[in-house]
This record gives C-alpha cells, sequence and structure tokens, in this order.
C-alpha cells in the first residue's frame, strides 16, 4: 500500500513537472484567442460570431497540426524511452516536412473562397464580409500554425515541455499586443478591425514555426533534424495522424451545423456559445490539455522503456488527478458564470445566454477529467482509433442528434441543446474508459517500436 501511494504520489509529480509548462503555454495560447474575441467584442456581435465561425475553419489547418503532432509525440516518446536517437529525429523530421505540405491548400482555399465559406453556414451579409477576411487572413499562415505545432509536440515527446512553451509564449504575446495595436488602432497604428485580428494571427504563426523549427536543430534540445525517406516511420506516422485528424474533425465537422442550429434561436445565441466555449476553453483547457499531454509523455516513455504494467497504473494516477483538479475547476464555472459572461459582451441577451452555457460546460469539466488523461495515454500508446470512436459518436450522435432532436423536434429549445453537449462529453468519457480498461494499446505499442527497430536494423 505505501509503495503503490509512494509511485501515485510519484507520477503526480512528474505529470506537474511535465504539465506545468503545457498549462502556461495552453494559458497564453487560450489567452490570444480570449483577446481576440474581447477585442472584436468591442466592435459588434456580428464581428465576434464572425470569428468564431472562421475559426470553424480555422480549425481544420489546426487539426492537421495536432494529428501530426500526436503522432510525433507518440514516436517521439516511445523512442527517447527506449533509446532509439536516430528514428526519433527521422520521425520529427518527417513529420515537419509533411506539416508544411498539408497547409499549403489552406493558402489556396482562403485566397480563393474565404467569404463564400462563411456564406455557406446562413450567416447574414455583414458576418459573411467580416468572416471571409478573418478567415483568409488565418488559412495564409496555416502551413505556419501546423509546423508549430508538431514542432511543439515533437519537443514535448522527449520529456521537454519548457521550449515549446516559451516559443509558443513569445508567438502569443506578439499577436495580443499586435491585435489590440491593429485592431483598435492604438498609438501610430492604423484601426484595422477584424482585419488587424486577422494580421496579428498571421504574424505571430510564423514567428512560432521559425522559432520552433530553430529550437530543434539548435544543440541545446536534445533531438535534431535528420532528413529521411524511411517509409516504415512515414507509414506509422500517417497511421496514428489520421485517426487523431479524424477524431478532431469529427468535432470540428459537427459543429457546421451545431452553429446552423444555434443560429436558428438568433446572432445573440451563437455569440454566447462562443464567449461559453472562450471561457471554459481559457480557464480550464490548459489543464485538460496539460494531463493528456502529460499522459501521452508518461505513457509513451514508460512503454518504452519496456514496463506495459506500469504506463497503465501511471494512466489511471493521471487520471485520478484529472478528475479532482477539472471537477473542482466545474464547479468555479457554475457558480462564476454570469461575471465571467460580463468580460466579453455588453449586451444583455448575450450575457444571459453566454452565462447558461458557461455553466452547462462547468457540468462537463467532470467528464473533461476523465477522456483526456486517458485519451492522451492511448495516444502515447499509438492508439488514436479509440478517443476517434469516442468523439465521433460524441459529436454526431449525441450533440448534434440529441441538441437537434430534443431543441427542435420536441420543442424544448435551448434546455435541449444544453442537454446535447453535456452528454456528448458523458460519451467521451465512457467511450475512452473502455478502451483504456480493455484495449490492446500496450500490444499496439510494441508492435510499432519492434517495426521501426527492424527498419532501423536493415539500414
Amino acid at each position: 500500500m505505501t509503495g503503490s501511494r509512494g509511485q501515485l504520489l510519484g507520477i503526480w509529480r512528474r505529470t506537474v513537472s511535465l504539465g506545468w509548462p503545457i498549462a502556461v503555454q495552453q494559458t497564453l495560447n487560450t489567452l490570444m484567442r480570449t483577446v481576440d474575441i474581447v477585442v472584436t467584442g468591442l466592435f459588434s456581435p456580428a464581428a465576434v460570431a464572425a470569428v468564431g465561425l472562421a475559426d470553424l475553419y480555422a480549425q481544420i489547418p489546426l487539426r492537421v497540426g495536432l494529428g501530426l503532432g500526436t503522432g510525433a509525440i507518440a514516436l517521439s516518446s516511445q523512442d527517447t524511452g527506449r533509446g532509439a536517437e536516430r528514428t526519433r529525429d527521422a520521425a520529427i523530421t518527417q513529420a515537419l516536412a509533411i506539416g508544411f505540405c498539408c497547409g499549403i491548400p489552406f493558402v489556396l482555399l482562403g485566397l480563393l473562397a474565404g467569404p463564400l465559406l462563411i456564406a455557406a453556414l446562413g450567416a447574414e451579409s455583414e458576418v459573411v464580409r467580416l468572416g471571409g477576411l478573418y478567415l483568409t487572413l488565418v488559412f495564409a499562415a496555416a502551413p505556419m500554425r501546423i509546423v508549430g505545432i508538431v514542432g511543439a509536440r515533437s519537443l514535448q515527446g522527449t520529456g521537454d515541455t519548457r521550449t515549446p512553451m516559451v516559443v509558443n509564449g513569445g508567438a502569443n504575446a506578439l499577436n495580443i499586443v499586435l491585435t489590440v495595436v491593429l485592431g483598435l488602432g492604438i498609438w501610430i497604428a492604423p484601426g484595422l478591425g477584424i482585419v488587424g485580428v486577422g494580421i496579428a494571427t498571421a504574424v505571430s504563426r510564423t514567428f512560432e514555426a521559425v522559432a520552433i523549427v530553430g529550437a530543434i536543430a539548435h544543440e541545446r534540445t536534445r533531438p535534431s533534424l535528420v532528413p529521411s525517406t524511411d517509409a516504415t516511420i512515414a507509414r506509422q506516422l500517417v497511421a496514428v495522424s489520421v485517426p487523431n485528424f479524424a477524431e478532431g474533425m469529427s468535432t470540428s465537422v459537427a459543429n457546421f451545423p451545431f452553429n446552423a442550429l444555434l443560429l436558428l434561436f438568433g446572432t445573440e445565441v451563437n455569440a454566447a456559445y462562443h464567449i461559453g466555449r472562450r471561457i471554459y476553453q481559457q480557464l480550464t483547457g490548459p489543464l485538460y490539455r496539460s494531463f493528456g499531454t502529460a499522459s501521452s509523455i508518461i505513457v509513451g516513455q514508460t512503454l518504452g522503456e519496456g514496463d506495459p504494467d506500469g504506463a497503465r497504473f501511471a494512466g489511471h494516477a493521471i487520471l485520478a488527478l484529472g478528475v479532482i483538479t477539472l471537477g473542482f475547476c466545474g464547479v468555479v464555472l457554475f457558480v462564476a458564470a454570469d461575471p465571467l459572461a460580463r468580460i466579453f459582451t455588453q449586451d444583455p441577451t448575450t450575457i444571459g445566454y453566454a452565462a447558461e452555457f458557461t455553466r452547462v460546460f462547468g457540468v462537463s469539466m467532470l467528464f473533461f477529467g476523465i477522456f483526456f488523461p486517458l485519451a492522451g495515454a492511448l495516444r502515447g500508446a499509438g492508439d488514436t482509433r479509440t478517443p476517434f470512436y469516442a468523439r465521433f459518436v460524441g459529436a454526431f450522435a449525441v450533440m448534434l442528434g440529441v441538441s437537434y432532436v430534443a431543441g427542435i423536434v420536441l420543442g424544448y429549445g435551448l434546455p435541449g441543446v444544453y442537454a446535447g453537449i453535456v452528454l456528448s462529453y458523458v460519451c467521451w468519457a465512457v467511450v475512452v474508459g473502455v478502451g483504456f480498461r480493455w484495449g490492446g494499446w500496450a500490444e499496439t505499442a510494441a508492435n510499432m517500436m519492434e517495426e521501426r527497430a527492424d527498419a532501423e536494423r536493415q539500414r
């Protein structure tokens, strides 16, 4: 009993040590988006809705980066654990190159069809105009956005969570300053409104990508850039990344009709939903994302050391810490919903709805505390399919399906939508819980490492 307690506390200490730089990084990252919403909120509810709707599309390159980043963190953590530095560095380099190439089509899409993409969601003309301008600028930085995410995840997989924090923190600080200066026209800068917000995002993401690649190439970090055409590494990167990309996109794609559903209740309701999301992502996103990433690192490295039982224990330990921490955060969100909503808008109707959405997300935090640590553990092992199943079913069958049936067909209105949101997160937690308890994720990791080792021996 004493040994198990000591092991538990050891995992918690390691989680905190790895997780606090990730939490700081995510705090600054979400603060950047929060500042965008606050600044655009000074313009009009239409501007808030425009940024929110454009961000639905902007999530696509984000999902590409996170998908490839998941592949990079799985391979880099496992190979760090087993001491295979050359294979690790080759995987990181390939992930960066693939990521940049994947971002190029988004540049063209933004230039050719920015306003059309916003109009397809059924938004009013002013929202279409503003959202199209913003989306074009954000898509212009898509290759750099993807490279920045992949580079950060690659370093995290080696156990270095501080370098990504410093790089991302600098990029986000730059974004925040430029958003305020260019958006509002501070000092000698022109007031460019939503265009200024978009320019700030593009400039900061470019800075982030250049800085993170430079950090990887520098001798002070553990990995280095190693040109590689190893087909085994490329295939494993894609095999791990695609389900994770599909996982994120299942939520993003479901958000399109979900936002269209919310627009049936009015622009204020749609704006309130995005404000509620921004509140919980700002206050709790750094925590649940740090739990997920730390879980991937610890479980991946422990599996690389050949200790599947230790990896399973680590997953359970981080789960316990996540439930305790995020459960408390949920209570805070529920109680403080109204004053938090007032930070983002002065429109009384929007404030009321935003407070309700914030309370809905507060209730959901307990299930975030289950999903993210266990999903992170599975991803560290290379199992990205189970989290994909969880979010796909949760997004389409539950969030979208239940919200539409309860809110529209059965006539419950917004309370039906609220129920759909909470139940979707319950679904996430149940599916990954079953996958972690009974799935073959440890065997998946062992097979992947053996395959990479065989390919390395044959060279």
